[in-house]
């Protein structure tokens, strides 16, 4: 069977881009621009990032703020705070998007599937009633309901909302 090609300009820097050294995630915790590195929130020791190439509207990282590989390599304070915006991060995303389910978790090591292998970071994915329906699975396609930077306002807006460690 024939995949469906559908235009997906979101991907376009990815695939075409020239390369950009070091980590990605460092630079988004280095830079002060955080729309520009698509950071919602900052806690004191790890960021709430959205993915720049998600696989659904509103893929979230928690991403440490030091570069460590190891989930036991983290202090308490970080590993604590790391599962606390995991928590914020899900409540925020049921409640801004509707989503009617959560997948959260870490690929940890290239072998688990990791595409930033040197820093740790938590996915969350929304996932909605239907998006395993025929599209993805029988026509290979994937959709996207709201382009990245309508998903990066409403989501920094819902974080920003209550919190108590948004700098």
């Amino acid at each position: 069977m024939n995949a469906e090609i559908i235009w997906a300009p979101w991907r376009a820097g990815f695939i075409t881009g020239k390369p950009e050294r070091g980590c990605v995630f460092c630079r988004a915790v280095k830079n002060p621009d955080d729309r520009k590195s698509l950071v919602v929130m900052r806690g004191r020791h790890n960021l709430v990032v959205m993915n720049k190439y998600p696989y659904t509207s509103g893929h979230t990282l928690i991403v440490s703020g030091r570069h460590v590989r190891d989930l036991e390599k983290l202090s308490e304070a970080e590993a604590n705070e790391h599962f606390r915006l995991i928590r914020r991060a899900a409540a925020v995303i049921k409640r801004s998007l509707k989503c009617q389910g959560l997948n959260i978790g870490m690929n940890l090591g290239r072998i688990a599937g990791a595409g930033v292998v040197g820093h740790l970071h938590t996915h969350i994915v929304p996932r909605f009633a239907g998006d395993s329906n025929f599209m993805p699975v029988i026509g290979q396609t994937r959709m996207m309901s709201l382009d990245l930077e309508d998903m990066y306002e409403l989501l920094f807006k819902a974080f920003k909302r209550g919190s108590k460690v948004y700098r």
